[in-house]
């Protein structure tokens, strides 16, 4: 309820200094669950020294008392005075978001040509998350010691010189997490492990080291690997048998790179390991400047690109794809492994976390990377090449089979499909998609933009019935929820039945709404159906809320090599750092356009296409949770749908006010 007497003024104002933001809200910048990721961040400093040719050693220490220590042997931190902001720059590195020696990438007098991002929070989120945070830098002969308590410096810098000291660079920091953070004040020892294991597989020759401290000393663990991707991907397999000899190589572009993508600069490449499964679970594990990327990326989908269309063109020379089969890259990587090493100059991510790369060259540089070499090692080892191929035959074949069973039990149906349903034309339940989308015009531009033969478009007229109080049986007397169980292939059930999921006709139904109040309230108003009508269909991960962007950026050319371009935002922040980037990279001033979409329909079936629906670029968040978490979840629906719980939120609404996002 609005607070009619709040005074709403320029008093009302308040810009947020120093690392205010990062405490108000930790989780825009990293992972709050526990605490690996800050740690990581640090982590992350130290191997960008190694990969720079500074140091073959880093070492974690995790103490007792909580505390985390990265050191390494690189040329540490510079400790002088900055000429415009007159502090110590290792002070800088610790208190200022965006202040970093990784952001000018031109020239040969860059610190860091490869390095693990430039969205220029990085350690300084971990200072200021941290009760306390030490810095200790060698550098020119001397020790310089710092420290900080919530962020803010307590010990200035002070430097000591020893002839101790005259051979020794490098920087040592140690963090004690604050818990009030995190969920969880204890980082799993097992992810820490993998994470400084896996440095060393990346960068051979590094020697990474990992300690515990416990009662009787400290336990310590170390690695150095020689054999690069190839190692780290017998490392994952762990000792299973491949189905056809490993596929391993490398390539890095040189000052000439290649005509066809003048983007791409020196130094850019990857490294690789690929294996195929006869059977059993497969995995997956790419890496982008030594940053783990667990949710893939650019650089996966170029390389993912370049190994199936070399895998094709190696069948149709040969003939070996049957008639009637129509091989689909799913049909391949099904059965496929591998490990991926990029290096990128540019690098974008999506998100603080870097989890995704974002950077569009990558899409092409993977390519150019990959699917030559792929193709001629398919050539000089056919026998080899023909039982990859039969794997993926066997695949389709199978894709194939239960698309035409699907196929005999819906024409067997006494079901009427809804009408405004445009369905798509494959058979095949587990790639099929069911777009639910507001309003006929945003259905008009789903139904030109979307992929024919596994996307289908339902369009929804206004917001439906919020379904929190209601029975199964006043849910399907509704003519839109009736029309979306119908579509869908399943009958409104409880958290507690065991309804029949072999009519379900789509693998995935994602609601497309539009990024306003109103796109929100319907969201809210379908996901409430989902979660209290139809549980099942969340617990098995079928459900998904597609992420449309709020803005666009076109941006001018800017000479020879830089033609014109389009970036799209999902948010304000997202938009903010796309314009800090276009500014690092030198894109003068106006040069670009902002535009703001009003809704979906106001996007052109390209852009809807490119931005939204496109599996190799939108963007979904799935709404998987187990049994626990359903009930969960329900009862939180409950406070905040239920008419009769207007009281209770109320009463929520006073105590989380501070840190829910509302749009309103």
């Amino acid at each position: 309820m609005a607070n009619r007497k709040a005074v709403y003024n320029e008093a009302s104002f308040r810009a947020l200094k120093g690392l205010e933001p990062v405490r108000q809200n930790p989780g825009m910048y990293t992972h709050v669950v526990h605490p690996l990721h800050i740690v990581q961040e640090a982590i992350d400093n130290a191997v960008d020294e190694a990969l720079a040719g500074f140091g073959r050693r880093i070492v974690v220490t995790a103490y007792k008392d909580g505390s985390i220590e990265v050191a390494d042997e690189g040329r540490g931190i510079p400790v002088g005075i900055h000429a415009e902001e007159g502090k110590h720059v290792v002070e800088m590195a610790f208190t200022m978001l965006h202040a970093g020696g990784k952001f000018d990438k031109e020239g040969n007098e860059s610190a860091y040509v490869i390095a693990g991002g430039l969205h220029g929070v990085g350690v300084a989120v971990t200072n200021a998350l941290s009760k306390r945070f030490e810095v200790t830098v060698y550098r020119e002969g001397a020790k310089h010691f710092m420290a900080f308590e919530d962020g803010e410096v307590v010990q200035k810098l002070k430097s000591t010189r020893g002839k101790e000291y005259e051979r020794r660079t490098g920087t040592v920091v140690r963090a004690w997490p604050n818990p009030k953070y995190f969920d969880s004040p204890n980082i799993p020892q097992s992810e820490l492990e993998h994470l400084i294991r896996s440095k060393a597989y990346l960068l051979p020759g590094l020697t990474s080291v990992l300690r515990f401290e416990g009662r009787e000393g400290f336990d310590e663990r170390s690695w150095i690997f020689k054999g690069g991707m190839a190692q780290y991907f017998d490392a994952m397999l762990g000792g299973r048998e491949l189905a056809a000899p490993l596929f391993t190589g490398e390539r890095y572009f040189e000052e000439d790179p290649n005509e066809q993508s003048a983007e791409i600069m020196p130094g850019e490449g990857a490294a690789w390991a690929l294996g195929f499964l006869a059977d059993g679970d497969t995995f997956t594990e790419s890496h982008v400047n030594l940053i783990p990327t667990r949710s893939g990326g650019t650089h996966e989908l170029g390389y993912r690109n370049g190994i199936f269309d070399a895998l094709r063109a190696f069948m149709d020379t040969r003939g070996i794809t049957p008639k009637g089969v129509k091989l689909v890259a799913d049909d391949m990587w099904s059965r496929a492994c591998f490990t991926l090493s990029a290096k990128i100059v540019r690098t974008q991510f999506h998100g603080q976390t870097k989890e995704k790369l974002t950077t569009k060259h990558a899409v092409r540089l993977l390519e150019l990377c990959v699917r030559d070499a792929f193709e001629l090692w398919l050539n000089a080892h056919p026998e080899d090449g023909k039982r990859i191929a039969e794997l993926a035959v066997e695949q389709a074949m199978n894709r194939l089979r239960k698309g035409q069973k699907y196929e005999r039990k819906k024409s067997s149906g006494v079901a009427t499909l809804p009408g405004k349903l445009v369905d798509c034309a494959s058979g095949d339940t587990s790639r099929n998609e069911l777009f639910m989308v507001e309003g006929d015009s945003a259905g008009g531009s789903a139904k030109e933009a979307r992929d024919k033969d596994t996307q289908a478009v339902l369009p929804l007229r206004g917001k439906v019935l919020n379904t929190m109080s209601k029975d199964s049986r006043t849910v399907l007397a509704n003519k839109e929820l009736q029309a979306i169980a119908t579509a869908i292939g399943i009958d409104p059930h409880g958290i507690d039945d065991a309804p029949d999921l072999t009519g379900l006709r789509y693998g995935r139904i994602i609601v497309m709404t539009d990024a306003d109040v109103d796109g929100g309230h319907i969201q809210a108003l379908l996901l409430t159906f989902f979660f209290m009508h139809c549980p099942r269909l969340v617990e098995s991960g079928r459900v998904y809320v597609a992420q449309p962007p709020l803005f666009k950026i076109e941006i001018a050319a800017q000479g020879k090599g830089k033609p014109a371009r389009r970036v799209y935002c999902l948010d304000e922040e997202e938009l903010d750092d796309a314009l800090g980037l276009l500014r690092k990279e030198g894109v003068r001033e106006g040069a670009w356009e902002i535009s703001r979409f009003k809704g979906l329909g106001e996007m052109s079936p390209e852009q809807l296409w490119d931005t939204t629906m496109n599996p190799d670029t939108r963007r979904l968040v799935q709404m998987r949770l187990v049994r626990d978490q359903i009930k969960q979840v329900r009862s939180t629906f409950e406070l905040l749908m239920d008419a009769g719980e207007a009281e209770g939120r109320r009463n929520w609404m006073r105590e989380h006010w501070k840190t829910v996002e509302a749009d309103v």
